[in-house]
């Protein structure tokens, strides 16, 4: 262990004081190796963990006294532990805040009790202990640290024959191995780091080098080495420090917080103490996190950097670049091009070429331009709109700029926004998430002549005076704006840059002609992603703002449009437009009473529609939906959810749906009183409404207390009569699960029952979507859990299409139907069924499905139809290799799998010949493995399974062998009387066995057993009297072997 901290390890450089571990995900990976050495070692060595240290391990706690429990004597600042040495000090010893441990046993125990915290206490532990081999096993064993081969440890053995070297030795053996588990760790660790090499950082710095200066569309300020002296190796760090790895210091600036001092290593890059007060020396000690790359570190530190950075075609180009051609160096010729495309003058020459070329383009008829998708800032692009009617500059944008083809610049931008965006979306997006493909008129296409108008009126657009340009919107507005030729012609034209830049005058009327056009056209995929490439989102939050109603309607509307897919919704709120977007909701601002919609203004019921409306949209997000909270959002919403306007009621239930997918949300609907509403609006005539209401209900009818609210107000009647209108796919998904999430509470199945739901939930197991059946199948689950339910179902004919659905593939399906299919196993009837259509081989061949949730739900669907077969041993035997499958699964890393097949066992292990075949097929080492479990759900079928298994040969003797017993003792002290029942009964079948009895007499069994022997549980108290009794019987007979 010695070896390991000190060459692994990554300690601190400080010149004075103690040296720390610093935080690593190596030193992360050390110390919980450590610490699965030091839980476990109580169980593999319970003769080692005894042994006491020739010193103790000393640090400073943050245990409070109070976690300590039985074993400890307790006071308000001391622990001391019962046990003690032979000197009478105890083995633990805690006075605030130093701790003493003297034993490998009562530190295992330490480390049980700190739970949460293990780590921080191994951290201390071992930081103030640098040197625990000689503390533990004495000075003359600290020399194993440099020569511990296994023949040194022999020779010791063989000279110190006495029973505490031997001790000693096994303990050293036992340190050695755990130090070269260690090292291994470290260098696998390591080895799967991606390391930097000097052409790498070297290439990084020069292109950041080109994009940097003074203005204000520059990443940095500036970006310089601190040393200009570069070795033959590429290196700029002196001789001493490159052998640590280091290769250069960087001195940069960003816009935005102060000059960093960086070093550039091997292992990635970091922030360094910064330069000493005579500017002469480094300070290489570390002071953050160690990033990939300097480009990810500087995102971290500066968000100008990232803001800015998003905003370089050409270097996020040349960052793809370096990462598909890692070794390849960039031209001269293509920095150059960079470096013009990023200065200040240059790039105002590059839009005015762009337009300028989109306009001797447009002149040929034929060849629509394509320059409009090259991504540029939005304000520049407005100033070079202006400056395009007296620039007569064209043809030349390929020397400008490197070449981007069609399409890409806008990815480019994309893919700088998505980052950030990527970790807050909701998992229930499904909306174009997608670029689509873009779509553009064939040159030599037939177009029709509404094409070529709408050309003309952009001219009028970009040219004429606000007379015309009003005429020409109105113009526009004539012509069928839902028609796709229609739109692209705009777009094609550099119509939108027109459209959007009108956005930001001062004339009301050329606004509002704008957001009419653009509202009708944004409806388009490829047109509301130009919008928000073009800049057009953050103008339209800031109509927002305006005191034109009609102008705060059309904006909202068009971002509703717009916010349709992931970069859209980060903008909207990256610009300040949730809060803006709720402030819209509360258009009953000046009414006494908000209940009454016919006091409401017709054009502010309109505003909160259309605000609602925009909502809705970017409440697909999750970041999103935590900003509507945080904004006041869902008061408002509630309050409108009480007016009788349906176009008001649709949007403000669609954003309260979306929403309700998050626990925060969900409380807050019940505050507010919402579900009363929601369950008032399912008896409207309007389908969206109801289907909006049903899937609000669903999501929020994951809590109880909503259920029961849902069946207070009346909600129940109305769902289940929505059942018998199927013609509508979409809200009749909805409305299944709406059924099946209220299902789980026991009351409101015995009103679907009433209400003949049940029946009619039979009748679409067929010809139905995999999204109803879903929800289908698992209401039907919840339903049969009651005996009058199953019988009703098997009736009704529902058997045999639950065995067909068995053969799909839909996961979430596939764990409804296993469910479903083993609450109908519980009746013999129902079961006899299912046997004859082969249900039972289905259900086996699911545990073989690469899904976790599938395999433990056929696990546990497989326990009634083994229970209630007719010859349940000979048609588990019939499956061939089904018992192999079974034990195999016991080395899952999922604890519900591993609980289910634990139960399964249970029932097979009741057929002799059965629990022949799996003893065979290992079950007693694989469950035995298992027992050091703290999940009280798999010790309960853990402990059933352990005690059926011992039913067969000298399986009670081989579960002692393989340290199964004494973790079962613990589960002892859980608070689950079920847990309480299983154990017991396993432990009465293991101490049928002497050498397993005294396991459990050394691990405190009696004296927990003999609490339980007055349970009002009838199978524990005979459980737990039938253990004490045959531990009893052997203590009786080995001490009558003593006189005898």
């Amino acid at each position: 262990m010695g070896v390991a901290l000190t060459r692994s390890a990554q300690w601190t450089a400080t010149g004075n004081g103690t040296r720390t571990l610093e935080v690593t995900p190596l030193n992360e990976v050390i110390l919980k190796e450590i610490i699965m050495f030091v839980e476990s070692f109580i169980y593999k060595h319970p003769q080692e963990a005894k042994y006491v240290f020739v010193e103790p391990l000393e640090w400073k706690t943050d245990l409070d006294p109070s976690a300590f429990e039985s074993g400890y004597v307790v006071s308000t600042t001391t622990v001391k532990s019962e046990e003690a040495d032979k000197n009478g000090q105890p083995l633990l010893f805690l006075s605030v805040p130093r701790i003493e441990v003297r034993s490998f046993g009562q530190l295992s125990c330490l480390l049980f009790i700190a739970k949460d915290t293990k780590l921080k206490e191994a951290q201390a532990c071992i930081e103030a202990n640098r040197n625990p081999v000689a503390k533990i096993l004495g000075l003359d064993y600290n020399t194993m640290k440099k020569d511990s081969s296994v023949l040194n440890i022999l020779d010791k053995i063989t000279k110190d024959s006495d029973p505490e070297s031997e001790m000693k030795m096994k303990i050293a053996m036992l340190l050695k191995q755990l130090d070269l588990d260690l090292l291994n760790h470290s260098l696998q660790h390591v080895s799967s780091e991606i390391h930097l090499n000097p052409a790498m950082v070297k290439k990084d710095i020069e292109l950041l080098k080109c994009f940097s200066g003074k203005g204000e569309q520059t990443v940095l300020e500036s970006i310089n080495y601190t040393s200009d002296y570069e070795f033959s190796n590429g290196c700029r760090a002196p001789p001493w420090r490159q052998i640590l790895g280091e290769m250069c210091y960087v001195l940069v600036k960003p816009h935005d917080v102060e000059t960093l001092c960086i070093t550039c290593s091997a292992e990635g890059v970091f922030l360094n103490g910064g330069k000493t007060d005579d500017e002469d020396e480094i300070n290489y000690e570390r002071k953050g996190a160690i990033f990939k790359d300097l480009v990810t570190f500087l995102k971290e530190k500066s968000a100008k950097f990232s803001e800015n950075m998003a905003k370089q075609i050409g270097f996020n180009e040349e960052l793809q670049k370096e990462k598909d051609q890692p070794n390849e160096t960039p031209k001269k010729e293509e920095k150059d091009a960079f470096h013009k495309a990023s200065s200040g003058s240059d790039k105002r020459t590059l839009e005015k070429n762009q337009i300028n070329l989109g306009k001797n383009q447009m002149t040929k008829r034929l060849e629509p331009s394509l320059n409009w998708k090259t991504t540029v800032d939005f304000k520049e692009n407005r100033i070079s709109l202006k400056q395009s009617h007296e620039e007569k500059h064209g043809g030349k944008l390929e020397k400008s700029t490197p070449p981007v083809s069609p399409g890409k610049a806008p990815f480019v931008r994309k893919s700088a926004d998505k980052i950030e965006e990527v970790a807050s979306e909701s998992s229930s997006e499904s909306e174009e998430d997608e670029e689509p493909p873009d779509h553009r008129q064939e040159a030599n296409a037939d177009l029709p002549s509404e094409y070529w108008q709408i050309q003309k009126l952009v001219k009028y657009l970009k040219g004429g005076n606000q007379t015309a340009t009003v005429i020409a919107l109105c113009s526009m507005k004539d012509f069928n704006l839902a028609q796709e030729t229609c739109q692209l012609a705009i777009r094609d034209v550099g119509g939108l840059e027109v459209l959007i830049n009108l956005l930001d005058t001062d004339e009301v009327k050329c606004k509002i002609g704008s957001l009419k056009i653009l509202k009708e056209i944004s409806h388009n995929p490829q047109i509301r992603r130009s919008i928000v490439d073009l800049g057009g989102l953050p103008v339209m939050v800031n109509i927002l703002d305006s005191p034109h109603k009609s102008l705060k309607c059309l904006a909202a509307e068009t971002i509703a449009n717009v916010a349709k897919f992931r970069r859209a919704r980060w903008a909207v709120r990256h610009h300040g437009g949730i809060t803006k977007l709720v402030a819209l909701l509360d258009c009953a601002q000046n009414s006494a009473e908000p209940a009454q919609s016919s006091l409401y203004d017709a054009r502010d019921v309109e505003v909160a529609r259309c605000g609602a409306l925009a909502l809705w949209s970017c409440s697909k997000s999750y970041a999103n939906k935590e900003a509507i909270r945080k904004a006041g959002g869902i008061p408002l919403l509630a309050r409108l959810l009480k007016t009788s306007h349906e176009n008001m009621l649709i949007p403000v239930v669609g954003t309260l749906q979306e929403c309700a997918s998050e626990e925060s949300y969900r409380a807050a609907i019940k505050a507010e009183r919402i579900i009363e509403n929601l369950v008032k609006n399912l008896n409207s005539e309007n389908e969206q409404l109801q289907e909006h209401c049903a899937m609000a209900i669903y999501q929020c009818a994951e809590d109880e207390e909503t259920r029961d609210l849902v069946r207070l107000h009346g909600g129940l009647k109305p769902l289940a009569s929505l059942l018998n209108n199927t013609d509508n796919k979409e809200r009749l998904a909805a409305v299944t699960g709406a059924i099946w999430k209220c299902s789980i509470s026991k009351e409101n199945v015995t009103k679907f029952r009433e209400y003949r739901a049940i029946e009619t939930l039979v009748g679409l197991l067929t010809d139905q979507p995999e999204e109803v059946l879903v929800n289908v199948v698992g209401a039907l689950g919840e339903c049969c859990q009651e005996y009058e339910n199953r019988v009703l179902v098997r009736k009704c004919g529902g058997i045999q299409p639950l065995v067909n659905l068995l053969v799909g593939i839909n996961q979430a399906l596939l764990v409804n139907v296993t469910k479903a299919v083993g609450a109908c196993a519980v009746e013999p009837e129902s079961m006899m069924i299912i046997d004859r259509l082969d249900g039972v081989r289905l259900l086996w061949s699911l545990l073989k499905n690469p899904h976790p949730d599938v395999k433990a739900s056929a696990a546990w669907a497989l326990c009634p139809c083994i229970q209630n077969a007719k010859d349940a041993g000979e048609m588990v035997r019939s499956f061939v290799g089904g018992l192999e499958l079974v034990v195999n699964l016991l080395k899952s890393d999922n604890k519900e799998v591993l609980a289910s097949v634990c139960a399964a066992i249970t029932n097979i292990a009741k057929d002799q010949e059965n629990l022949a075949v799996i003893t065979d097929h290992g079950v007693v080492p694989l469950l035995s493995k298992l027992a050091n479990t703290n999940n009280d759900k798999l010790r309960r079928h853990l402990a059933e399974a352990i005690s059926c298994c011992c039913m067969w040969g000298r399986n009670r003797v081989a579960f002692g062998e393989n340290k199964a017993v004494a973790p079962l003792v613990r589960y002892l002290k859980s608070n689950d009387t079920n847990v309480h029942r299983a154990t017991a009964q396993a432990l009465y079948q293991l101490s049928e066995d002497a050498d397993n009895c005294i396991t459990m007499h050394e691990n405190g069994a009696v004296k927990l057993l003999l609490h339980m022997v007055g349970s009002p549980d009838e199978d524990l108290q005979e459980a737990a009297a039938g253990c004490i009794s045959n531990i009893r019987r052997l203590a009786l007979a080995t001490e009558k072997a003593k006189y005898t």
